[in-house]
């Protein structure tokens, strides 16, 4: 199995927590996919799918280390990881493992009875590596965020929040009709129709839905196409400018079964594709991972008036329960989107460690002087 146990206080009898690996892992991948099936508030992010992708295209390496916790053959609760000097001058740290291609980095626990003695092993694993832990896109609700800085902090650890953002998220309604009657921004529903009354004067405007059975391969094609004929292209940071990223696509958007399935919703204008996105659903949650629009439409919208489209086809067909935007911040889905899910940066400290605090307060002026010369650079980049 490649991994060695980590001495931790007993927990229960017949569970115990390891570090083991990415390879080791894909060697167990019933087990692996029974866990995020059964997860307390289940994300793609550490699926099998996910990550699997990541290792096939070079931007997860095969022995990243993970911890798992186990009862037998079960998997209880995941979460890959690095350790090494931290960010922002924070000394040694272990951080979950993270891309640009994640949106939360939450462990995967089992939902449940199991759920307890999971999370109390997992805490274990960590405080074994002996140092804090620096942790991204935290969810700071739902189930096992809270969950999980509760069974830190009643272990003696300290916690101290570094920043947060509240990202759009849509929970499904009784219907469409129901989500239009009590949207609180008429304004911008008017807007979207007029936007689409527009655009069907510039010709026949069709929408595309791809599930697991449909054409994904083509559905990505058309995606990373679209994608690099925009600036992201023309910046070099499109998937398809890149073999690893544009494979990297191909391979987590593919068909396939297990509980992290792939859809494609495509946008088009007299058959031409003019927006596309492209999703993981997992747990009843359809996250939005990427999407691109033609830049010589913007002025129609194309790529909220296909957002608009999704939602119908959330209450129509019913693909999932919640809509997640996976943005670190949205402008233009907050006045679609009505809810928010709130994520955070935070910093925990083992008993004995480092004040949670000092490590924060580092971390929030390293973010301080970074965005100042971000602003300092794009302001000498205008002139």
């Amino acid at each position: 199995m490649n991994a060695h146990a980590i001495p931790l206080p007993t927990v229960a009898a017949d569970v115990a927590c390891e570090v083991t690996t990415l390879a080791g892992l894909s060697r167990e991948p019933a087990a692996w996919d029974a866990l995020v099936a059964r997860a307390a508030g289940p994300t793609p992010d550490y699926s099998r799918r996910v990550m699997e992708a990541h290792r096939d295209h070079g931007l997860a390496p095969a022995d990243l280390p993970c911890l798992a916790v186990r009862r037998g053959p079960e998997i209880l609760a995941l979460l890959p990881f690095r350790t090494g000097r931290g960010p922002f001058g924070l000394g040694r740290v272990a951080r979950p493992f993270a891309s640009p291609y994640l949106t939360v980095t939450a462990p995967l626990v089992a939902a449940g009875p199991d759920g307890a003695p999971a999370l109390a092993a997992l805490a274990g694993g960590l405080r074994a590596l002996g140092c804090p832990w620096w942790w991204p896109l935290l969810p700071a609700d739902g189930l096992v965020g809270p969950a999980l800085l509760g069974t830190l902090t009643g272990g003696g650890w300290d916690v101290a929040e570094v920043s947060g953002f509240l990202r759009p998220v849509l929970d499904r309604r009784a219907s469409h009709a129901a989500f239009l009657g009590e949207h609180p921004h008429k304004g911008r529903l008017k807007d979207l129709r007029r936007r689409r009354r527009r655009l069907e004067e510039a010709g026949t405007v069709a929408v595309e839905a791809v599930g697991p059975d449909g054409d994904l391969a083509g559905a990505v094609e058309a995606f990373l196409a679209l994608e690099a004929s925009g600036w992201k292209g023309r910046a070099g940071t499109a998937l398809a400018c890149r073999a690893e990223t544009a494979g990297f696509a191909r391979t987590l958007f593919r068909p396939g079964d297990g509980p992290a399935t792939a859809r494609a919703d495509l946008l088009r204008l007299d058959g031409r594709v003019v927006a596309a996105s492209l999703a993981l659903v997992c747990g009843g949650t359809a996250t939005l991972l990427k999407t691109a629009y033609d830049e010589d439409l913007r002025h129609l919208a194309p790529g909220v008036l296909l957002e608009a489209e999704i939602v119908r086809a959330l209450h129509e067909a019913r693909f999932a329960d919640r809509l997640d935007s996976a943005t670190l911040a949205s402008a233009v889905l907050d006045d679609l989107y009505p809810e928010r899910t709130r994520i955070a940066e935070i910093v925990v400290s083992p008993p004995g460690g480092p004040p949670a605090a000092r490590l924060a307060a580092r971390a929030r002026r390293r973010h301080a002087a970074r965005d100042w010369l971000k602003a300092r650079l794009a302001r000498l980049r205008g002139r």
